[in-house]
């Protein structure tokens, strides 16, 4: 992504050396304790922060996650549940500025800020105070956004860039799983309309970015572009779909969406299936996936293997489960000890590696993704 202007709410790299075996053995709490709280301090931007809530969910509240069950959430949570992801919607939706449709200032990108959305839902749904409309008021002003004020293409397809028309496959991480979530909670035909549009987006998406290896480019159409297949473009799209999907398949509206949802795990198997073609011996994708002259980049191989687990425990088809594994025991050996990733690409540049001394926000977030999906599968 390109710089965006920090929001402050919360307080060598060219290859990755260990070989992990095909068995993968989990990390250690205590490490996972050391990379959430590396994650909450350096998470600043928009799309950063949407992750970190996500990763929250899915890691400490797996039952509030649209991966946990039912949705609705319930409406009446036990005391401190999701404590931390509601203040920080809470935190969020109190310094909003009440003339500003989104919840926050992307700095010109349009999905952004909506991938925290999915949090303020869901402190909206589960707050004691049912005469409080702010929550609400502030996430419905997000989707009018989305919806009604943002640039699209002839064919309908919202731009991730709020100056011109502008496509790239992070997009579909950041905006149809709110829409989607939006639709889950709504219910009715409303939520159905709301739950197809999001569907719509990331078919839209696959039309404007897949190559015909099953690869996703990273930007189309505007003023430039990145025609490469960024692996952690690839990711966003892969992990954005699969949270539509189950968004989908947990809602009371499931039966009226068999076909979306089939065609929805095709084309997320279609780029974890190419993405693992291209996997290193130790077990890493490379930043642009296809490009042998690329660079290692543990943050997108941490969330396609997250997706991977996700779509194994939905499906039942395991065939790239040995590829998980292979990548999960990476990420392992790639957390240091104080809980930062190493071998990250710059998401700020998306074709350099982090340097000596910075971090990747996302991949923090990422390696917690991964930790939860690993987790969640292997309880199944």
């Amino acid at each position: 992504m390109i710089h965006r202007s920090a929001l402050i709410l919360l307080a060598g790299c060219a290859a990755v050396f260990a070989a992990p075996t095909n068995t993968a053995v989990s990390i250690s709490d205590a490490t996972i304790s050391k990379v959430k709280s590396n994650m909450l301090q350096i998470s600043t931007h928009s799309w950063e922060i949407g992750t970190a809530l996500e990763a929250l969910t899915e890691l400490e509240w797996p039952s509030l996650s649209v991966f946990g069950g039912s949705l609705p959430p319930p409406v009446k949570l036990p005391s401190g549940t999701a404590s931390d992801v509601i203040k920080w919607a809470t935190k969020i939706v109190k310094a909003k500025d009440p003339k500003s449709l989104p919840l926050v200032d992307g700095d010109g990108a349009v999905g952004d800020p909506a991938s925290i959305g999915v949090a303020v839902l869901l402190t909206n749904w589960t707050r004691t105070n049912r005469g409080d409309h702010e929550f609400s008021t502030a996430a419905g002003h997000q989707l009018t956004y989305l919806l009604d004020k943002a640039p699209r293409t002839s064919d309908g397809a919202i731009s991730h860039r709020s100056e011109q028309v502008q496509l790239w496959a992070d997009f579909v991480y950041m905006a149809p799983p709110f829409i989607a979530y939006y639709g889950a909670l709504k219910g009715g035909s409303g939520g159905l309309s709301l739950l197809k549009i999001a569907y719509k987006q990331c078919k839209l998406y696959r039309q404007y970015l897949r190559s015909s290896s099953g690869l996703w480019k990273h930007i189309v159409l505007g003023s430039w572009q990145d025609n490469h297949h960024w692996g952690t473009g690839n990711a966003w799209a892969a992990a954005g779909m699969l949270r539509v999907l189950e968004t989908i398949h947990h809602s009371k509206l499931a039966s009226k969406m068999q076909s979306e949802q089939s065609d929805l795990k095709s084309w997320i198997n279609e780029i974890v299936s190419a993405s693992w073609k291209h996997q290193h011996t130790n077990g890493t994708l490379f930043n642009y996936i296809d490009e042998s002259d690329s660079f290692a980049d543990s943050s997108s191989t941490a969330l396609l293997a997250a997706v991977t687990y996700r779509l194994a425990s939905l499906t039942g088809d395991n065939s790239h489960i040995s590829a998980a594994n292979k990548a999960y025991s990476l990420i392992k050996s790639s957390v240091d000890s104080n809980g930062w990733l190493r071998n990250t690409v710059d998401p700020e540049t998306f074709d350099t590696p982090s340097q000596p001394g910075s971090h990747s926000p996302e991949g923090q977030s990422f390696v917690l993704l991964l930790q939860a999906a690993y987790r969640d599968y292997h309880a199944k």
